[in-house]
């Protein structure tokens, strides 16, 4: 007796939200069936029914917190359970940390690092074995702009982000043999939920191009994947900041750091 196959489904995790789902809807749009992970409930259930009735593909999801030690087993076990095969790996879970290190909440801390570094790292494993064996499938992990921006206040997001950038490009090349492509997306300031509207004009900032919307940011992405680009970074100003802010002098940095009160410096007791 023959058994039906797995479902294949494009897994995105932090897909309830902003640049996932974004990527959601860019996806769904080209039919593929999709597997949102988040621990955002009640958005997953409007994400959910948003999605299968304006695409008409089925939209699973998956509340879990992503930042726990099992998470990513936990994502891997849910998809044997429920014979998910992923297609499509979009490791796009993260959170904005902008503080100094010694400031920062420990708890906080410990989760930008499981977010960026950790969790895209262990799906990849899992994930990547069945792409192997299958010899197709597609990894796009989202890093940033900032991970050529060594800057006071993102000490921990942008590293993270550097280490995504590069862990995929490696990645890349291992996985490459076997037919499974790897992208990485390098968006720069994206109009989401990381930045607070009370601090930031986000509409004002995407009429300027300073920053774009995940919308845009997810069609170029989508686009990248399939023709199975290295690398996309969704904007002509970023591709140019891209290149000049490595060549900005450590001690302007510093220079500015001391001449501005962002992040209430020196007033930390230890």
């Amino acid at each position: 007796m023959e058994t039906a196959s797995p479902q294949r489904v494009a897994l995105i995790t932090g897909g309830s939200s902003g640049i996932g789902l974004a990527l959601a809807h860019e996806l769904a749009k080209r039919k593929f069936h999709l597997l949102l992970v988040s621990n955002q409930e009640a958005a997953l259930r409007e994400c959910k029914l948003d999605i299968e009735k304006k695409h008409g593909v089925s939209c699973l999801t998956y509340c879990i917190d992503l930042t726990i030690a099992d998470a990513p087993q936990m994502v891997f076990k849910f998809c044997e359970s429920n014979r998910l095969e992923a297609e499509i790996l979009i490791n796009n879970a993260g959170v904005l940390l902008f503080t100094e290190v010694v400031s920062a909440n420990a708890e906080k801390l410990l989760s930008i690092l499981q977010l960026h570094v950790t969790v895209p790292s262990k799906l990849s494993h899992l994930f990547g074995k069945p792409m192997v064996k299958r010899r197709s499938g597609h990894i796009l992990n989202v890093s940033s702009i900032s991970s050529v921006m060594p800057y006071p206040g993102i000490s921990l997001y942008g590293p993270t982000k550097t280490y995504l950038r590069y862990f995929t490009r490696a990645l890349r090349s291992e996985m490459k043999i076997y037919n499974v492509n790897v992208t990485c997306l390098i968006p720069g300031a994206t109009a989401t939920s990381l930045y607070d509207p009370n601090r930031v004009n986000l509409p004002l900032a995407m009429k300027l191009g300073i920053m774009k919307s995940p919308e845009f940011v997810a069609r170029k992405a989508v686009s990248a994947l399939f023709q199975r680009n290295a690398e996309c970074i969704p904007g002509v100003l970023n591709k140019v900041i891209m290149v000049l802010i490595p060549l900005v002098p450590m001690w302007l940095i510093h220079l500015v750091h001391r001449k501005t009160d962002f992040l209430e410096k020196g007033k930390n007791t230890l």
